[in-house]
This record gives C-alpha cells, sequence and structure tokens, in this order.
C-alpha cells in the first residue's frame, strides 16, 4: 500500500506495507499510476518517498512470492519492478527520497530512482539478491554503479556488502545524512526549496542531467541545453523570475 496526502506543491509518498514496507505486483502498479498523476499534476514540484514506521524504509519484495519458482509470478514481479522505478526516476518532479531506516533490495532501487536521497543515521542499505538467487531487477543494476561507480556497486552487489548511512555518504549514495526520524523534515524542507524555483526551468534541468545517463552524444545534449534556454523566454516564468529577482521580491510561479 501507498500512502499519498499533499502538502502545498509538494506530494507525500509512504511506503506502507508492515513489517517491512514490502512490495506487491499491486503496489508497483500503484506507484506507476502515481507517478503518471503527478506528472499531470501541474501543481506538484516535488515529491517525497517514504517509509512508514521508524525502522523500514522498505525491505523490497516479498520473498515469499518467488519460493515456489513461478517464472510467470517472477516475470511479472520484474516487469512491475522496472515499470514503477523507471517511472519514478523521468518523473517531472523532483523526487526526493528520505530513508528512513533500512533500504535493501527493491527497497534501494526505489531509492536509486529518486532524484536526491536523504538518509537517517540509523539506516543500512544493501543489494543482497544474489545471496537468495536472485538479481536487482528494478534498474539497480544500472542505476547503482552511475551513482557510485562500477567498483562499488560490485562490491554491494557481487559481495553483498551492506552499507552504513556514513559509507552511503561517503560513495555518493545518498546526498545527505541527518538524525533518526528528522529525514521527513529534512526532505520537507528541501521540496520547498525546489518550490521557490521557476517549475519549466527545473523540468528542462532535470531532462538535461538525465541526457548523459541515457548515453545522449555530449554535443547534442549542450545543443538541446542552449534550444531548452531559449524555450524558456516562450513562457511567463522566464520573465517572471527575472523582474522579481530585479525588483528583490518572490517569484510568483505559473503551474502549468
Amino acid at each position: 500500500m501507498i500512502n499519498y496526502r499533499k502538502d502545498g506543491h509538494t506530494a507525500i509518498l509512504t511506503l506502507n506495507n508492515p513489517p517491512a514496507n514490502t512490495f506487491t505486483a499491486e503496489s508497483l502498479q500503484s506507484l506507476k499510476d502515481l507517478v503518471h498523476t503527478l506528472n499531470d499534476d501541474r501543481d506538484v514540484y516535488a515529491v517525497v518517498v517514504t517509509g512508514e514506521g521508524n525502522k523500514f524504509f522498505s525491505a523490497g519484495a516479498e520473498l515469499k512470492s518467488f519460493a515456489a519458482g513461478d517464472k510467470v509470478v517472477a516475470r511479472l514481479m520484474a516487469q512491475r519492478f522496472g515499470e514503477a522505478f523507471e517511472a519514478l526516476q523521468e518523473a517531472r518532479p523532483v523526487v526526493i527520497a528520505a530513508i528512513n531506516g533500512y533500504a535493501m533490495g527493491g527497497g534501494l532501487e526505489c531509492a536509486l530512482a529518486c532524484d536526491i536521497r536523504i538518509a537517517e543515521e540509523q539506516s543500512q542499505m544493501a543489494l543482497p539478491e544474489p545471496a537468495v538467487g536472485l538479481l536487482p531487477s528494478g534498474c539497480g543494476t544500472q542505476t547503482l554503479p552511475w551513482l557510485v561507480g562500477e567498483g562499488w556497486a560490485k562490491r554491494m552487489i557481487l559481495t553483498n556488502e551492506r552499507v552504513s548511512a556514513d559509507t552511503a555518504l561517503h560513495i555518493g549514495l545518498v546526498e545527505e545524512v541527518v538524525g533518526k526520524g528528522e529525514s521527513l523534515d529534512s526532505a520537507l524542507k528541501m521540496a520547498k526549496r525546489v518550490a521557490s524555483l521557476s517549475p519549466q526551468a527545473v523540468a528542462f534541468s532535470k531532462q538535461l542531467i538525465h541526457s548523459a545517463r541515457h548515453g545522449v552524444p555530449r554535443k547534442a545534449a549542450l545543443a538541446l541545453e542552449r534550444e531548452r534556454f531559449i524555450d524558456l523566454f516562450d513562457l511567463d516564468n522566464q520573465r517572471e523570475g527575472v523582474n522579481a529577482f530585479l525588483e528583490k521580491r518572490k517569484a510568483i510561479w505559473k503551474s502549468g
């Protein structure tokens, strides 16, 4: 189950499937559908994803579903994990993970699909799927090395190394470490900073940053960067932002 609420320009998604906030085929489909809904809601500038309770962000998939070795179930779950986390990764709003505890397997892959990760000091992170005869199928083998490099990705996936919040910060897996119980507040404060920026400028910038991840040649990406800069001049927010700065006032953005 995924709880959803909206606070101003921020959508808050809470993974809620006790005791470990595991994902099911249904909740993964719900996550994908929610992302599409939020993409269409131009009043949402940022999304915060966290886990219910104070122990787990998410422990990933419920392993009981794989106990019988059913390939039909395996194919469905792999598809649902991939589609949900790809949708989250490419969401229009800025997506911030508030990691409030263990983020294991698909739980860590969910966090990896977010733009920014804030972890509480007691958090533990791992991709332990090979220890149970599986492998990460929610974009983990592709996204983790992009963030932390091939060496650390191999340590975590190929040797089942679990990392602490401090190690995660050191290797670039998370962007900030906060005290126990503070991740959601920190993520919401960051989301408010996002809401102070032009939503179109942020959306264009996110797409451009992802160009390198998607293998767009540098020259083509740089040309697109210049075009997107010019495209902003077709929008009211460009004039509003510049004039608000010159007039020393807060910009009033249009969300459309």
